[in-house]
């Protein structure tokens, strides 16, 4: 099994994707854990290191990949996959699960990829938050001939 998830940050990505490889031992993959070297702050890996990454999760046998791109160099992640869905909760819960983690992981009572500053915070709530197109998102699965389950809530999927 293939699934590919998609939505905006705080949207519940992460969460789904790790239930879901939990439940049937599907390993998950986080995109921005091929964009970013966790080694150091602020390092991307190169484009090609990147494209390799996803080609090589992508022609697996099975996979599930979770993040709020949609670009080009996502889209073998968008063709291959056999089920998608894209998480829409309404933009307040969104907000509030991203301050929820930014606090959680600032304590130190969860841990998260990289240490989160408040610039970050601010972007994660403006730029992929309250400015993430989810139209355009949905626009790239129908133009690849695929079908998505749009979802609010995790309840709908269960249902």
């Amino acid at each position: 099994m293939r699934i590919r998830i998609i939505g905006s940050c705080g949207s519940g990505k992460s969460t789904l994707a790790k239930e879901l490889s939990d439940k049937y031992g599907i390993p998950s993959y986080e995109l921005d854990n091929l964009i970013w070297d966790r080694s150091a702050e602020n390092l991307r890996y190169p484009e090609s290191v990147r494209d390799e990454s996803v080609q090589s999760i992508v022609s697996s046998e099975a996979w599930i990949m979770e993040g709020v791109q949609y670009k080009d160099w996502t889209l073998p992640s968008i063709q291959e996959a056999d089920l998608i869905f894209v998480l829409n909760p309404n933009v307040f819960i969104r907000d509030y699960r991203i301050i929820k983690r930014f606090v959680f992981s600032r304590m130190g009572l969860r841990t998260w990829n990289y240490k989160q500053s408040f610039k970050d915070l601010c972007k994660m709530i403006v730029k992929w938050n309250h400015q993430y197109n989810i139209d355009a998102a949905i626009d790239v699965i129908n133009e690849n001939n695929k079908t998505a389950m749009i979802t609010k809530n995790k309840k709908q999927l269960y249902s």
